[in-house]
């Protein structure tokens, strides 16, 4: 199948499958697994940071780093479209007791500070206490920029906040940047990385913080029953994607350019080709277009969309050109005939 709904299908290489299989374990619970403990002292040694966490999801990583930042009662900041207030099942509120108060994101993909600061509660006891600011880097395959983040960073300085970032696709964002990942998470007191997206991991993602937010997160992470026992088979995949697969992300990213590019040939499909930064595309469908009988016969063809108006299509290393060819070839002749 070409499958073009994310970049979470994404299929272990044959090196990973062989690091699975040959990895040592241990429980790591009590800290006894080998992999799982170098991941996570190569990952922070990284990344800039003191101390890392390996966790089963995305989800989980900016769940705990929620949990050990904010207490009962307190508030975090985010976009409206944050993936962590809107696509993560309420887990902060439900679950870590925490209120979200989301900024409609500018075009951009930015938060306003001037939004940011107005959102800032008093010290009064009718409010709950404002703790931090959540950013997410790509967002919609969007790049904030190196400066946004300073300003960011001297935001969160001047109203004593910690600075989070829900880094799911932070190397597509260094990548596009053309810098070093570290150059994005100086920033932050706080960062997830997800792995088993463009980085081609089966499982796992990582929260990177301070030795005492890392600590707090990993007491979470427990009552959360995120304690994986012999997750050292998944750490040494883990440790492939971060060492073999970034460096390939810019060819995710020129795909989804020719992808856009294709798209906009198609009569009744609209790109703003300014807009696919990496490797997420979204594309305005003509209205009268049938869009789930078209992903429906499509999966009958051997390719995977999403239905949906925008769509959205992510490019990964699973999808080369020629899938790209096909895909356009297939939807084009479906939307001459629907």
């Amino acid at each position: 199948m070409i499958d073009l709904r994310s970049d979470t299908v994404t299929r272990p290489c044959e090196a990973m499958r062989q690091a699975i299989a040959q990895a040592q374990v241990g429980d790591d619970v009590y800290g006894d697994d080998p992999t799982v403990n170098e991941l996570e002292k190569w990952a922070a040694e990284r990344h800039g940071f003191a101390a890392a966490i390996f966790c089963s999801s995305g989800t989980q990583a900016n769940l705990l780093a929620l949990m050990a930042h904010c207490e009962r009662g307190d508030e975090y900041l985010c976009g409206q479209q944050a993936h962590n207030y809107k696509f993560e099942g309420g887990g902060a509120a439900v679950l870590g007791s925490i209120q979200p108060q989301p900024i409609e994101n500018e075009p951009d993909g930015t938060l306003s500070f001037d939004k940011l600061r107005a959102a800032i509660k008093p010290l009064d006891p009718h409010f709950a206490q404002t703790k931090l600011l959540s950013l997410e880097n790509t967002i919609g395959g969007k790049v904030l920029p190196l400066a946004y983040l300073a300003q960011a960073k001297d935001f969160c300085v001047t109203h004593q906040l910690q600075l989070h970032l829900d880094g799911a696709r932070v190397y597509n964002a260094a990548v596009a940047l053309n810098v070093d990942v570290i150059e994005i998470s100086q920033y932050f007191d706080s960062m997830s990385v997800c792995l088993s997206k463009g980085l081609g991991a089966p499982i796992g993602s990582l929260l990177l913080g301070s030795t005492e937010l890392i600590a707090k997160a990993r007491r979470w992470r427990k009552v959360l029953g995120g304690g994986m026992r012999q997750a050292g088979m998944l750490a040494a995949a883990a440790k492939i994607s971060l060492t073999k697969n970034v460096g390939r992300l810019i060819e995710d990213h020129q795909n989804a350019k020719y992808l856009a590019e294709q798209l906009n040939k198609i009569s009744g499909i609209e790109v703003n080709l300014s807009e696919v930064e990496t490797n997420i595309v979204y594309a305005a469908l003509d209205e009268n277009l049938n869009i789930k009988g078209i992903t429906q016969q499509l999966k009958e063809n051997g390719v995977l969309i999403t239905a949906g108006n925008p769509m959205r299509l992510v490019t990964h290393l699973d999808i080369i050109k020629s899938d790209i060819d096909i895909f356009i070839q297939n939807f084009g002749n479906l939307i001459k005939v629907s």
